[in-house]
């Protein structure tokens, strides 16, 4: 059984026992969290939300609150002896799926 959620503006596909990594949430490490926008469920059934699933929900465990690797941009103005360097790193939550209520 497997299911599609959406969490932070995109769409992850989840099976029960996997990991993800979604858009930082506001929990600590350990707490348990619950995924409400789920708009298709698959398996022995089929369930095609419009555009949710009603009564569908998908609940997992924080694992860990983390930083991606730096991102660099480097912007520069040829002859002018102008440039700008700048680093980001994204924030993420690593999510461990417990499981799908559908």
């Amino acid at each position: 059984m497997y299911a599609i959620i959406v969490t932070g503006g995109k769409q992850y596909k989840v099976e029960e026992g996997a990991s993800i990594y979604v858009e930082k949430l506001d929990a600590k490490e350990g707490d348990k969290v619950t995924f409400d926008q789920v708009i298709f469920v698959g398996g022995d059934n089929t369930k095609i939300g419009t555009p949710v699933v009603d009564g569908a929900s998908v609940e997992g465990t924080v694992d860990k609150q983390g930083k991606e690797k730096k991102v660099v941009t480097f912007k520069y103005k040829p002859k002018k002896h102008t440039h700008t360097k700048q680093g980001h790193r994204q924030p993420y939550t690593k999510v461990t799926i417990n499981k799908i209520n559908a």
